[in-house]
């Protein structure tokens, strides 16, 4: 087994908020998440509380390979609310959150769980993909974000806009008809997508923040089994390499209207034989 990692913030002099880590027969990939231009209520920020719940999930899932995985990061939140809420108020509406994925191996299969609009691409040995992704967040995006994909990303008249439409997705967020993610409340856990595939019919695993996944889900410039393809020969370097390309071309989102401009990406990739 051989793990390949490449992580960017969106911009160089900014904090990288997504998490990756792996360890002997499993691996994690969170997406840390605030309010763009809002207070969070946590003196740590948004990058410390997606790489401690990291972390301490990691550890969880090897330390107790018989517990679910929905229990390890119940578990994990549990402890990472127990650091910071004496400090931080965790009932703000801002306060910080973090997509989850989460993969291990142990008695013939791969366990997996996705939280949040992450994604899981599974390649089984004869290179067919599946990919497993939360779109609960997408589908509130959908019914909200008009009014900003209709600006030029990064205008004053956009930035207003997202104010607005994050504000208004933030109401939605852990609660019925909206979306789930991990955040001060370890019930989130129970709404994640979750499944095992069978260990011998995989070639390769792989966890993606969704600034990895913008070339195939937002942009449509390449399928999965293209992705695939990039990962296995240059790897996940390149993968992202392609996104800052596409990205690079498009500054204002006219072509491909999007909150951020840039994002911060993340591939990790497993690969099993």
């Amino acid at each position: 087994m051989r793990f390949t990692l490449a992580t960017l913030p969106a911009e160089n002099d900014r904090e990288n908020e997504d998490f990756a880590a792996a360890a002997p027969g499993a691996a994690v990939v969170l997406d840390g998440a605030g309010v763009g231009g809002a207070e969070t209520g946590c003196t740590h920020g948004v990058a410390w509380f997606s790489g401690t719940l990291g972390s301490l999930l990691l550890r969880s899932i090897t330390a107790h390979p018989a517990q679910p995985l929905v229990d390890c990061l119940a578990d994990s939140i549990g402890l990472v609310r127990s650091l910071h809420e004496d400090s931080c108020d965790l009932a703000y509406r801002a306060s910080p959150t973090s997509t989850v994925v989460a993969a291990r191996i142990g008695g013939g299969v791969l366990e997996y769980l996705v939280l949040g609009d992450s994604s899981l691409l599974l390649a089984d040995q004869d290179g067919r993909t599946t990919v497993v992704t939360d779109r609960r967040l997408d589908e509130v995006g959908k019914r909200l974000r008009g009014p900003v994909d209709q600006l030029p990303t990064g205008s004053p008249e956009h930035t207003a806009a997202l104010a607005g439409y994050r504000d208004a997705l933030t109401g939605l967020r852990n609660r019925p008809g909206g979306f789930w993610i991990a955040g001060p409340d370890p019930r989130a856990a129970e709404h994640s997508l979750t499944g095992a595939v069978p260990l011998d019919s995989l070639a390769s695993v792989t966890l993606l923040s969704d600034g990895a996944t913008r070339l195939v889900d937002r942009f449509e410039l390449a399928d999965w089994q293209e992705v695939l393809s990039v990962l296995d020969s240059s790897g996940p370097d390149e993968l992202i390499r392609c996104v800052r390309e596409a990205e690079a071309g498009d500054p204002e989102g006219r072509r491909w209207p999007r909150g951020k401009a840039r994002d911060d990406a993340t591939a990790l990739h497993w690969a099993l034989d």
